[in-house]
């Protein structure tokens, strides 16, 4: 566009000191962003922080992402400003009622002067498509706006995701009283002893007075209300912990009663993280459908906000019918258990059996109520609080008390029981080996995949001899068993940013 159809000079007739002073602040920002996410890395490296540092990483893609979106509409700007549409198209799915002149005439609040400006602008702008008597298909002023939510969505979604991840870590550390004081009673070999020896009424276990004897014991619809309301106070007890770890180190660690499986949460959890603090493509298509159904009169922006809220309840309430379960599936089998109370974990009490559908509604959950709270604040500050986007009142403060509950529950009740249940499913995570056992399970995987490749260029090589054939076959087979195992653990730990799961046959 020329300096003609623009307010202010272009860079030919604008001093130079004012050019580098912008230059120099921007690009000092800039670096100074860069350096600190970078020594940060560092520090979290230093501190054998790999999860957290694979987070950091997904965050800097995040950023990448978000800068080549920032180019591309700079750069089309004036393209897309020139794409001109008959005027009826641009009078049909608007967010905002279309205002009368007189109303036009009449700034609406204190923001009017830079909406009249907005106006003013796209009257200069809109001169090319005058021409031809249509109008622009998007002006660079709603270009700009549309910049600015973007890098305010993915602000604010990887802050809530930290605020969550941080306030629900604090939760979780608060159990490592429970494991310090089940691991000073496992150093005391005669109580261990007695324990095993005693037998004990299944009803006398503290877990199953919590989960079995309450008001779900005979009704399957009490028992899922009860699961509804107690994700809202002590969601995880003393004896829900003990119980589930103990279920958790007979079925995968046997052989290691010492396991410290807070220690294992943590670091599952931060795993898990990684996947959550990213914007992925889904939620994209999501951001495009809310954009497109934003429409005058339909309070989208209102109701939308009752999915994340509805989504958490359920998700909340099934990780809690989930421990009901286990403590049915015992008591209804066993009248009289010897020694400890043993719930067996499996994926048959996660939704289709996949314990990963509660990981994405926990990521889809944190987004839209990321997505709402900065759709809030940037209409807020680019158009005014009494903006026809905006809404009424009575539509803008439920929004905002549902957008507190979600981020306060999810902290405090949702992400720490997901962290302890989450591992009751039929595999357990990479997260049980540190690190330095993951890269020595590695190497290995990677020497017997090589091993059984070189075993298959002689087979192939030596298929003529009849007896050499068979030897290979058998040599082929011991190899094929072991290198598949190797195949696997390979494929479990390279996939740092999706952990698989190891089957448990492969512990003993």
């Amino acid at each position: 566009m020329s300096g003609g159809e623009t307010e202010g000079e272009t860079l030919e007739y604008t001093p130079t000191w004012i050019v580098a002073a912008v230059c120099t602040v921007i690009v000092a920002i800039s670096l100074a962003l860069e350096r600190l996410l970078h020594y940060g890395g560092k520090y979290l490296k230093k501190k054998n922080q790999k999860p957290l540092f694979e987070a950091l990483q997904k965050i800097k893609e995040e950023l990448m992402l978000l800068g080549f979106i920032s180019l591309l509409l700079t750069v089309f700007q004036n393209v897309i400003s020139k794409i001109c549409v008959a005027h009826q198209v641009m009078e049909h799915l608007l967010p905002c009622k279309l205002p009368s002149e007189e109303e036009a005439a009449k700034p609406t609040s204190h923001f009017g002067r830079r909406k009249l400006f907005a106006e003013e602008s796209f009257e200069m702008q809109k001169g090319y498509c005058a021409q031809k008597h249509k109008v622009p298909l998007l002006s660079v002023e709603a270009l700009h706006h549309l910049h600015i939510f973007i890098f305010v969505l993915a602000i604010v979604h990887v802050t809530f995701c930290v605020l969550t991840v941080v306030f629900g870590g604090i939760k979780i550390r608060q159990w490592k009283s429970w494991e310090d004081s089940i691991a000073k009673e496992n150093y005391d070999s005669e109580q261990v002893l007695k324990k095993k020896k005693r037998f004990t009424h299944v009803t006398q276990h503290a877990f199953i007075k919590a989960h079995f004897l309450g008001m779900g014991k005979n009704s399957a619809f009490l028992g899922w209300v009860d699961s509804f309301v107690k994700q809202f106070y002590a969601s995880v007890t003393k004896s829900d912990y003990v119980t589930l770890r103990l279920g958790f180190i007979t079925t995968h660690c046997r052989g290691n009663p010492k396991f410290n499986f807070h220690k294992y949460m943590i670091r599952a959890l931060e795993d898990d993280f990684k996947k959550v603090v990213g914007i992925s493509w889904y939620l994209w298509i999501f951001v495009v459908i809310f954009l497109l159904m934003n429409i005058n009169g339909w309070h989208t922006y209102f109701w939308i906000a009752f999915a994340p809220f509805v989504l958490l309840l359920a998700v909340g309430t099934k990780l809690e019918h989930i421990i009901t379960q286990l403590a049915h599936e015992v008591a209804e089998k066993h009248i009289a258990i010897e020694g400890d109370l043993v719930v067996q974990p499996s994926d048959d009490h996660f939704w289709f059996g996949k314990p990963k559908i509660v990981l994405f509604l926990i990521h889809f959950i944190l987004f839209q109520n990321a997505f709402e709270i900065a759709f809030f604040f940037w209409i807020w500050l680019q158009y005014g609080f009494d903006s026809c986007i905006m809404g009424q009142v009575r539509y803008i403060v439920p929004r905002l008390v549902i957008g507190v509950f979600i981020q306060v529950l999810c902290s405090y009740s949702t992400l720490p029981l997901y962290a302890i249940v989450a591992q009751m499913g039929t595999n357990f995570k990479a997260a049980i080996f540190n690190e330095h056992v993951q890269v020595g399970l590695v190497g290995w995987a990677h020497k017997v995949k090589k091993k059984k490749a070189l075993e298959a260029a002689n087979d192939a090589s030596g298929s003529g001899s009849g007896s050499g054939s068979g030897q290979g076959q058998a040599s082929s087979h011991g190899g094929g068993l072991a290198s598949n195992m190797g195949i696997q653990l390979g494929k479990f730990i390279n996939k740092a940013t999706k952990p698989e799961e190891t089957k448990q046959e492969e512990t003993k």
